[in-house]
């Protein structure tokens, strides 16, 4: 069968791990007997080498502007340089003619904004990196920016959040192209997280930095992490950080950007994911450990985090290592 012709935009200044994330994780689906195969073709103005944000060089296969359709599936890359390749009206040119000879559109961390310019975001929900995104919702009114998703499908045109989060969006669309047995196989010998949602938050809480200005948050944020089973009223937290409930609801407001109890949900839903993800436990048991009580509870919380119920995350994500108790 022909091959699916995959073609990644590169420019000055491109992110290396924009362009590698993509046509990594497609080398390795061809590996694992995709048919039609992927071939991927990274275009640059001229067919130019590009010097990346990185500082290593990539050669190109092709000139941009001698590419022509129909193509399987655009992917523009993000980087430092996307301000500058989106104020090059031939970048923009050829992105929106191959963006129409393309069976599918998408664009990698801040090459939305490339997109955007182009006009291909226009009426559609878009994600950049969280970092971008309030710039992206201000300089293109018309796209309905979303910072919080790792990727969204809006229609033939897909945006993904920064930087690794293309090895998910690209597994979303080998698992479209060749089923769901080749897009796991390709994320173990990734060895990376097997496909997650892509409504999943990108900022875990658990990787994002403590408030750097008051130690009392930062202390109470580490007890609750610690204890998520336990009991975490904010009455209970406030006497143990001997202040007053309003006062700690303040000062997490105030240095965390939330409420005590938004916190302690937020946290006891991502250890939820982390178990389902990990081991075979029955949600119940999941619930009890992090603190929800019941399985609805839990139901309830993961819906209004993820979008998908827990028996839905636990199917797509699961790598289980863990006996669930007889």
């Amino acid at each position: 069968m022909p091959e699916r012709r995959v073609v990644v935009v590169g420019y000055p200044a491109a992110q290396l791990l924009d362009i590698a994330c993509v046509t990594s994780a497609l080398q390795s689906a061809n590996w694992r007997g995709a048919n039609p195969a992927y071939e991927m073709v990274l275009a640059t103005l001229g067919g130019h080498p590009i010097t990346c944000a990185s500082g290593l060089t990539l050669q190109a296969h092709e000139a941009l502007e001698h590419l022509r359709g129909p193509l399987d599936t655009l992917v523009v890359s993000g980087g430092i340089g996307c301000m500058a390749a989106a104020d090059n009206p031939l970048i923009i040119a050829h992105v929106r003619r191959l963006a129409r000879e393309s069976r599918r559109v998408a664009s990698v961390c801040t090459g939305a904004e490339i997109l955007a310019e182009a006009g291909l975001l226009d009426g559609r929900r878009a994600t950049t990196h969280w970092e971008w995104a309030p710039h992206l919702a201000t300089k293109y009114p018309k796209i309905q920016v979303d910072p919080d998703p790792i990727f969204i499908r809006d229609g033939e045109v897909a945006t993904s959040a920064g930087v690794t989060s293309a090895i998910d969006l690209t597994l979303a669309f080998i698992e479209e192209d060749h089923g769901p047995e080749v897009a796991r196989g390709v994320a173990r010998h990734l060895v990376t997280y097997l496909q997650r949602p892509g409504n999943q938050a990108q900022m875990s809480m658990f990787t994002a930095a403590p408030p750097p200005d008051n130690s009392l948050v930062e202390r109470v944020m580490r007890h609750i992490v610690a204890n998520l089973a336990g009991d975490l009223t904010t009455s209970t937290l406030a006497a143990g950080a001997g202040v007053s409930d309003r006062h700690l609801t303040r000062l997490f407001l105030k240095h965390a950007g939330l409420t005590p109890g938004r916190f302690i949900r937020h946290a006891r839903t991502e250890a939820a994911a982390h178990l389902l993800a990990s081991t075979s436990l029955p949600v119940a048991v999941v619930a009890a450990r992090c603190g929800f009580g019941t399985a609805e509870t839990l139901r309830q919380a993961f819906v209004d985090r993820y979008g998908v119920p827990p028996s839905h995350y636990r199917m797509t994500q699961s790598s289980a290592t863990e006996r669930a108790p007889a």
